[in-house]
C-alpha cells in the first residue's frame, strides 16, 4: 500500500515526535535515577555519620565523667588507700549511671584494688597485658578500648581508662569504667529503630575483630563473626573502603549503601536501602513526567500535522483543478498562488504552462477553424457537382462511373460532416454558438430524425422506431435538438447488431422538463469506456476492431449542446445502451407559436415550427 504525501508527512511527524519523546524520556530517566541514587547514597551517608557522631558523643560524655572522678582519687602524691577508694566509688552514683557494670580502680601496675560493684575474682586481677592498658601506660592519656570479652564475666565489654596522675605527672593508678554491651547499649537505638521501621539495613562492624557490633536485627550478647569474603557484597563493599555506591547482595537485590568509620572504636557504620525503594520516588515522578511529555509530544505532533496539512491543502485544491482542466479542456483558470513558497512556485510554474497551453490551444483552434472554413467552400462545390453528375444532369453515366461518383459523393459528404463537427465543437468551446429557440412539436422532430437516419439504418440492417405518443409542444432550438438526435441515433445504429432495433422515446418527466432516450440492442457501453464516453475524439472499441467510424466528436458535441441548453445527458446499460437527455423546455407562445393543424388527408396533427 502506497502512502500519500500527506500520510508520509504524518508518519514522519509521528515517528519524529515518538523518537524525540522516547529519547527525552530515556535521557531523563537515566539522569533522574542517577540523581536519586546519588541523593539516597548521600542521605544514607549523612545518617551513618550522624549515628557515628552520636556514639562518639556518648563515649566522650562517659569519658569526661570518668576523668572528673579520677582526679579525686589521690592526694597529689599517692593513691588513696583501698577502703577510701571503695567509699569514694560508692558515693559516685552519677558515674554509676554511665557505667552500670561497675567502676574499678587499678594501681600503677594495672592490678584491681577497688571496685564499686562486687564482681567475684575481679579484685587482685592484673590487666596490664591488655592492649588498651599498655596504650595508657605509654601515653598517660585516657583510652577507650575496642570491644573485648571480659575475663571474669565473659561478656562483650568496652573499657574506659582514665589515668590517675600525681602533681608531677607520674602515674599513680588507673580508673576504669566498664560498659557491658550485652546489657547497656551505647548505640543510637532510636536511629536503629527508625532504620528497622523504614526498611533500611543498618549494621555496625568491628573491623579489628571482624565481628558484628550490631547485625541489623537485634543487640546480641554474642559478637557474631562477619561473613566470609564474597558472601555478602554489602559487607565487602563497606570493608573495602567505598564510602558510597550501589551493590548487589546475595539475594540478587540491588542496594544503595553508604558507610562511615568510627576510628575511636574501629567500627564501621553501614546503612543501605533497596534499590527499588530508593528509586521508587524517581519512577513515580518519571511516570508523571512521561505522561506530561507524551501529552505535550502529542499536542506538538498534532500542531505540526495541522501546519503540514494546511501547507498541503493548496496542493489538493491544485490537483482537483488540474483534473478538471484535464477532463474539461476549456477550463484554463489559473491556480491560486498562495501558501508556502514551494506551493507558490509550483502554482506559478503551472500557471505559466497553462498560459502557454491556452495560447497553443487558441492557435490550434484558430487553425482548425480557418482550415475547416477554407475546406468547406470548395467541398460544398465538389459535393454539389457530384450530386448533379449523379442525378443525370450530364447524361447517363456508365455503371462503373456511377459507382465511383456515388463513392466520391459519400466520402465528400462524410468529409463535410467531419468539417461541420469540427466547426461546431470549436464554436461550442469558444462559447460562440447561439441557440435560436422556437415553438415546435418534439414528436415531429423525433420523426424527422428517424426519417433522416433511415438510409444509414438500412445500410446497417437496423430498424428505427419511435415511442413518442404525444406531440409534446415545446419552445427550444429545433436545429440543435435535431443535431443531438441525429448524433445519438447514428451512434446507436453503428453499435446495433444486424436485425436489431433502435428506439427513440420522448416523454415529459416533470413540469417544464423533457426526457429523450435513444436505445439500441447492442452489447452496451464497456465499463472501461464509461468515464471517457463524452470526451472528444473518444471512440469505443470491441476486441481489436473499432466499433464506429468518425471523429469521435459526436457525443462530445451532444454534451456541450445539452449543457448549453441547461440540460443533462447520461446513459445506462440494460439489454443494450440507453443514452438519455433531459432538457428544460419553455411553453410555446400563443402568438406565432406552434400551430396544431389537422392533416387534410390523414387527419393527424403536425407542427409548423416558426422562428420567434
Amino acid at each position: 500500500m502506497r502512502l500519500s504525501l500527506k500520510g508520509r508527512i504524518a508518519l514522519i511527524i509521528l515517528a519524529g515526535a515518538l523518537l524525540t519523546v522516547m529519547a527525552v524520556l530515556a535521557t531523563a530517566y537515566h539522569s533522574l535515577v542517577g540523581d536519586f541514587e546519588q541523593l539516597h547514597s548521600e542521605h544514607q551517608a549523612r545518617e551513618a555519620i550522624r549515628s557515628a557522631e552520636q556514639v562518639e558523643q556518648t563515649l566522650a560524655l562517659r569519658m569526661n565523667a570518668l576523668e572528673s572522678v579520677s582526679a579525686q582519687l589521690s592526694n597529689g602524691t599517692m593513691l588513696d588507700p583501698a577502703p577510701v577508694l571503695t567509699a569514694k566509688l560508692e558515693r559516685q552514683r552519677n558515674l554509676g549511671s554511665f557505667f552500670p557494670d561497675g567502676i574499678v580502680v587499678m594501681d600503677s601496675d594495672g592490678t584491681a584494688i577497688a571496685e564499686s560493684i562486687m564482681v567475684p575474682e575481679r579484685l587482685g586481677t592484673n590487666y596490664a597485658d591488655r592492649a588498651h592498658f599498655q596504650q595508657l601506660f605509654e601515653t598517660r592519656q585516657p583510652v577507650i578500648s575496642h570491644p573485648i570479652i571480659g575475663r571474669t564475666t565473659g561478656a562483650p565489654l568496652i573499657s574506659f581508662l582514665s589515668p590517675i596522675l600525681s602533681d608531677d605527672g607520674d602515674l599513680l593508678g588507673v580508673l576504669s569504667g566498664v560498659v557491658n554491651l550485652a546489657k547497656t547499649s551505647i548505640l543510637p537505638e532510636q536511629r536503629l529503630a527508625e532504620a528497622l521501621r523504614d526498611g533500611v539495613v543498618f549494621k555496625i562492624l568491628d573491623t579489628d575483630n571482624l565481628v558484628y557490633v550490631y547485625n541489623g536485627a537485634d543487640l546480641s550478647a554474642d559478637l557474631q563473626p562477619l561473613p566470609a569474603p564474597r558472601q555478602d557484597p554489602l559487607i565487602d563493599a563497606a570493608l573495602s573502603g567505598f564510602r558510597l555506591g550501589v551493590t548487589e547482595r546475595s539475594d540478587h537485590r540491588r542496594w544503595v549503601f553508604a558507610s562511615t568509620h568510627l576510628h575511636q572504636l574501629g567500627w564501621v557504620f553501614v546503612r543501605a536501602v533497596s534499590y527499588e525503594q530508593a528509586i521508587a520516588p524517581a519512577r513515580a515522578f518519571f511516570l508523571r513526567f512521561a505522561g506530561i511529555s507524551v501529552l505535550i509530544g502529542g499536542a506538538l505532533a498534532l500542531v505540526a500535522f495541522w501546519l503540514a496539512w494546511t501547507s498541503m491543502r493548496p496542493l489538493e485544491s491544485m490537483t482537483r483543478q488540474i483534473r478538471v482542466m484535464a477532463t474539461h479542456g476549456g477550463d484554463n483558470r489559473p491556480l491560486s498562488e498562495s501558501g508556502v513558497s514551494e506551493v507558490v512556485s509550483l502554482a506559478r510554474a503551472f500557471n505559466q504552462l497553462t498560459a502557454e497551453r491556452k495560447a497553443l490551444s487558441e492557435v490550434k483552434d484558430d487553425f482548425v477553424a480557418v482550415v475547416s472554413h477554407e475546406l468547406r467552400t470548395p467541398l460544398t462545390s465538389i459535393n454539389g457537382a457530384l450530386k448533379l453528375v449523379q442525378s443525370g444532369a450530364t447524361g447517363v453515366l456508365p455503371e462503373k462511373a456511377d459507382e465511383l461518383t456515388a463513392l466520391a459523393l459519400r466520402n465528400g459528404e462524410r468529409l463535410q460532416t467531419i468539417i461541420n463537427d469540427l466547426l461546431d465543437f470549436n464554436k461550442l468551446r469558444a462559447g460562440k454558438m447561439e441557440l435560436v429557440p422556437v415553438s415546435c412539436l418534439v414528436a415531429e422532430l423525433v420523426q424527422e430524425a428517424i426519417s433522416g437516419n433511415e438510409p444509414l439504418a438500412r445500410s446497417h440492417r437496423v430498424q428505427l422506431r419511435s415511442q413518442t405518443a404525444v406531440p409534446l409542444p415545446a419552445r427550444l432550438d429545433p436545429l440543435r435538438l435535431r443535431q443531438i438526435l441525429d448524433n445519438l441515433i447514428s451512434n446507436a445504429i453503428k453499435f446495433s447488431p444486424p436485425g436489431g432495433w433502435v428506439t427513440v422515446r420522448a416523454e415529459p418527466i416533470s413540469q417544464g422538463r423533457l426526457r429523450l432516450t435513444v436505445s439500441d440492442q447492442g452489447e452496451g457501453i464497456p465499463d472501461s469506456f464509461h468515464e471517457r464516453l463524452f470526451e472528444r475524439f473518444a471512440q469505443a472499441e470491441y476486441g481489436t476492431m473499432r466499433a464506429s467510424k468518425g471523429t469521435g466528436l459526436g457525443l462530445a458535441i451532444c454534451k456541450e449542446l445539452v449543457e448549453q441548453m441547461q440540460g443533462h445527458i447520461g446513459f445506462y446499460n440494460s439489454d443494450g445502451a440507453h443514452l438519455w437527455v433531459e432538457l428544460p423546455v419553455m411553453a410555446p407562445d400563443d402568438h406565432g407559436g406552434a400551430e396544431i393543424q389537422p392533416d387534410e388527408e390523414t387527419g393527424d396533427d403536425h407542427a409548423i415550427c416558426t422562428n420567434q
